[in-house]
């Protein structure tokens, strides 16, 4: 493993029972990265994090935290994370810092260390107001402080957070995001949610998980670029040109359309208007690849003057959208529901589903072919016995009608 990856995910899987929660999930959170854990309600999130810290095990796969196997050495593992589960669990007849202090007497620190680190946690987090308060007696934002205070106490160089602005009012998620931002400066954070605002304020990168599958993985603008529907806005001078380009005059809209439409992977050139002194333009592109390079040369090429240049990809809701919008289908009983209606989308769904090629999923439908069978012979033979029973009831009457 690099020495820069401090989470990495293989293959993790995790059933229960019948239920596949995760299913061969990948990923990799690298040194000083803030990352954006999205998934929708049941998708896989927080049993991730639980396996990551060691709550839980997994079924298969492998999982590592700063260099440490999960399974092998989860000891060395906790040194390591700071864990916020969603419903943090605190002492309420604790004040903070009592609470704190139990903590760090349970993480090993010694007390002259926990005094020099409360100073840090009490700014990030916040708390100075309460530490002498009831745990009991807070509002459940200075509840969520404290659970992220108890998650710092360590200095751990990881940080595992789920669900930390849940059912907090819009102040208190604000807060709560600025404490994260600003712990993130010099910590690893995997940030586990299913708030698409929250990703976009803290994160530069998302792992978006759907039924216990990973779905996109990247930067936040590669995601949006995913559906491929980005435009760029081009705004040129109808009256200046670059000084000293080589350019006389300044273009006409017909001529910066037709200079735009030659570049590669471009679709439409369409002009909007404005106004500006200026031509407006629309370009759309089905392509991946930032294009605004591209722009920004032809513009300095032909010596106009550029006064606008922007990228709009489409919103990170409307992708999350789009990528769990089939499970979600599911969820509503949609494919059984419009299975006559749309057998084309409920036989591709079920090739989705078929095409996992799993040893342990074939081995498991072995097994129920079996029970199947076993039942079906159980079955057999207990008609048959009911059969001769009924048989046994029809000659008596018989037999009594003949003596009558």
């Amino acid at each position: 493993m690099s020495s820069d990856v401090m989470i990495e995910a293989d293959a993790l899987t995790k059933r229960f029972g019948s239920l596949r929660a995760l299913d061969k999930v990948s990923f990799e959170v690298h040194r000083g990265e803030v990352v954006g854990f999205l998934g929708p309600n049941g998708a896989g999130k927080s049993t991730t994090m639980r396996i990551l810290t060691c709550f839980i095990s997994a079924t298969g796969g492998t999982a590592k935290v700063h260099g440490f196997d999960v399974f092998d050495d989860p000891l060395e593992v906790r040194k390591r994370v700071g864990y916020l589960p969603q419903r943090a669990p605190l002492y309420g007849e604790m004040n903070v810092w009592e609470y704190l202090e139990f903590v760090a007497d349970m993480r090993g620190l010694e007390h002259s260390t926990f005094k020099r680190r409360m100073r840090g946690i009490v700014e990030v987090c916040g708390l100075a107001q309460v530490l002498g308060k009831d745990i009991r007696d807070l509002s459940h934002g200075y509840r969520q402080r404290v659970g992220l205070g108890q998650a710092l106490v360590h200095d751990p160089p990881i940080l595992v957070l789920d669900e930390p602005t849940a059912d907090l009012d819009p102040n208190e998620k604000a807060e709560v995001l600025r404490y994260i931002r600003e712990i993130g400066k010099d910590r690893t954070i995997l940030l586990s949610t299913h708030n698409l605002s929250e990703v976009e304020n803290a994160c530069a990168r998302a792992i978006i998980v759907s039924k216990g599958r990973v779905v996109a993985d990247g930067p936040l603008d590669e995601i949006r670029g995913r559906s491929q529907k980005v435009r760029y806005v081009v705004l040129v001078d109808e009256q200046k040109t670059l000084s000293g380009g080589p350019a006389k005059k300044a273009p006409s809209a017909q001529e910066v359309q037709a200079a735009l439409a030659e570049l590669p992977k471009v679709g439409a050139v369409t002009e909007l208007p404005t106004d500006d002194k200026a031509h407006r333009f629309q370009l759309s592109s089905a392509s991946t690849t930032d294009m605004r390079p591209d722009i920004f040369q032809l513009m300095v090429q032909k010596g106009w003057m550029l006064l606008e240049l922007r990228r709009d990809a489409q919103s990170l809701e409307d992708v999350f959208k789009t990528l769990t919008k089939g499970d979600e289908r599911k969820d509503r009983g949609r494919r059984f529901i419009e299975e006559d209606d749309d057998e084309e989308d409920a036989s591709a769904t079920a090739a989705a589903e078929g095409k996992d090629g799993d040893e342990e999923d074939e081995a498991d439908e072995e097994d129920e072919a079996d029970e199947e069978e076993s039942d079906e012979d159980e079955a057999s033979e207990g008609d048959e016995a009911d059969a001769d029973d009924e048989d046994e009831k029809d000659e008596k009457p018989a037999k009594a009608k003949k003596k009558g």
